[in-house]
């Protein structure tokens, strides 16, 4: 009987081939415990296992704080744009650019127009034209990634699709940082 009163039940010969073979397959999550050696007088304890020491790495003297993350234009922003009351410092074109060409000519055109200055451009990678939608748009899915690489992120604050009025789904409305400042 159990403590609370109850009959166990009996395990079937057949459910304890199972449970035999369920018990077999289970790997312990720890390690067991060896108390088998003791130590040899009562008095002697045994000696905590060490980690191994720490090596703390001083970081790269010319290594520069990350960026912060890439951020979407403001609402206020997009809308004054989208209306045409705010303006587009500079725009360019990539249709009909491979994608080394477009990466090229982006990060060119984006160091010019941060030294030059300007604050929002617009890049138009088009839509794209292809059967499947996999192969469609490969620069327009191509340019949030390079922008989020380090040698963008330096000059880049953020992002955003472009209004219908400049292009919608195949351009971009890019905020650039200050020459030589961290926003």
């Amino acid at each position: 009987m159990s403590r609370d009163g109850n009959r166990r039940r009996v395990l079937t010969a057949e459910e304890r081939v199972l449970w035999s073979a369920v018990t077999k397959a289970i790997a312990p999550l720890r390690a067991p415990a060896d108390h088998s050696a003791k130590p040899e007088s009562e008095n002697e304890a045994p000696v905590p296992a060490q980690a191994p020491p720490r090596v703390d790495r001083p970081a790269p003297a010319s290594a520069a704080p990350a960026p912060p993350p890439l951020a979407p234009l403001g609402r206020r922003l997009r809308q004054r744009v989208g209306r045409g009351k705010a303006e587009i410092d500079a725009r360019l074109d990539l249709h009909g650019l491979t994608q080394a060409q477009a990466h090229s000519a982006l990060l060119h055109f984006l160091r010019n127009a941060s030294a030059r200055g300007a604050r929002l451009v617009l890049v138009i990678t088009g839509k794209g034209r292809g059967e499947g939608d996999a192969e469609r748009g490969v620069l327009r899915r191509q340019l949030p990634h390079w922008l989020a690489l380090p040698e963008f992120r330096a000059l880049v604050i953020g992002f955003e699709q472009a209004h219908i009025a400049h292009g919608g789904e195949g351009a971009w409305y890019i905020s650039l940082r200050r020459s030589g400042a961290q926003d």
